[in-house]
């Protein structure tokens, strides 16, 4: 096992801690650097495909996962981001202004649901944002001068700064480069003294409240900043589609973004591309062995959702900390190897809240 002895403040700083994580992380980087040199056009897709939906994971990670803040309705954020870069890059606005407006547009929109869920939790925060999906997508399907309805948009390649990423690698490029900035953003935000009030709202609102937090300052900034991720994930999924429509951007599309970090870890930022990576990986595998499945089965049109509600199930069951949970205890398995004890991880139990018995 690593203990770190520290001897400095400066040490609480850096966000890698040792020489350990110094050798895996560059290991990391080059692997993915590397990726769409070594890899064909076909596989380099659903790599791009997990740095968007991470994007947007990390923000609905910040709402939910760190805040508490229970969001259903995230798709109509990513809707936002998409429809408005689609807008804009028709009428020749550079990518790095467009995205910045799908972007603070999107958060706009974040604090107007903010607002008025500020006063609800749980179910009926769930409800609310349930509420915003179904409102932006009908808005969406309606001005059909503006986003076309049903019929969709077209959305054309990027160009940043005269050069065009009209291919996967260079794309892939992209969304890698914004997901490194995302996350470094999140990760300096969580150890911020703004972080650590939405982390102190998610565990007790009442406690937070007694030590000084403005709760709905706070609510309604976690709100903006999940929204905001989500605009430039919708951004970049719609210049990597090519083409939208609301059908994309429907409620079931918010409950796969919510699986995803369920799956991959609630509490966690690696847990956002943990869920991203299996979720893409598990569709590629369906798709692959759907072939082999009879055809009573296979021509099945909920054949997907029903794998991944067992594969749900199984994770809240088994393993409730998700991937992330898993590959703690396996790290910490082989650190402490030979001297492991089967009841290091042993299941704590869950204490009531204070503030649920009023």
């Amino acid at each position: 096992m690593r203990f770190i002895f520290k001897t400095n403040y400066e040490q609480d700083l850096v966000l890698v801690r040792h020489s350990g994580m110094r050798f895996w992380y560059s290991v990391l980087a080059v692997l993915v650097l590397a990726a769409p040199l070594v890899l064909p056009g076909y596989l380099v897709t659903p790599l791009t495909f997990i740095l968007i939906y991470a994007i947007a994971g990390l923000g609905l990670m910040l709402l939910t996962g760190f805040t508490g803040l229970v969001s259903i309705g995230n798709a109509a954020f990513i809707a936002i981001g998409a429809y408005v870069e689609a807008w804009l890059s028709k009428r020749g606005v550079p990518f790095p202004v467009s995205m910045t407006i799908a972007a603070v547009s999107a958060g706009l929109v974040g604090i107007a649901v903010g607002l008025p869920a500020l006063r609800t939790k749980g179910i009926y925060l769930m409800i609310a944002t349930f509420a915003c999906a179904v409102v932006v997508e009908e808005v969406l399907t309606r001005a059909e001068s503006i986003t076309g309805g049903n019929s969709g948009m077209t959305v054309g390649a990027i160009s940043l700064f005269g050069f065009p990423l009209n291919t996967d690698a260079r794309f892939y490029f992209l969304a890698l480069a914004i997901a490194v900035a995302a996350t470094l953003c999140i990760l300096n935000l969580l150890r911020s003294p703004t972080g650590r009030a939405f982390i102190a709202i998610r565990d007790s609102e009442i406690s937070a409240q007694s030590m000084g937090i403005h709760l709905a300052y706070y609510k309604t900034a976690a709100f903006a900043i999940s929204a905001l991720l989500a605009g430039i994930a919708g951004a970049l999924y719609a210049h990597k589609l090519r083409f939208i429509s609301p059908e994309q951007f429907t409620f079931a599309f918010s409950i796969e973004l919510l699986m995803m970090m369920v799956i991959g870890g609630l509490g966690s930022i690696k847990g956002v591309y943990f869920g991203a990576a299996f979720w893409v990986v598990v569709q590629q595998m369906i798709l692959m062995f759907k072939d082999y499945l009879p055809a009573s089965l296979s021509n099945q049109v909920g054949l997907q959702p029903i794998i991944f509600g067992v594969i749900l199930i199984a994770f809240i069951i088994f393993e409730p900390k998700g991937i992330n949970g898993r590959w703690i205890k396996v790290r910490s398995y082989l650190e402490q190897f030979p001297y492991y004890r089967k009841g290091s991880h042993r299941r704590q139990k869950t204490y009531v809240k204070s503030e649920r018995m009023r």
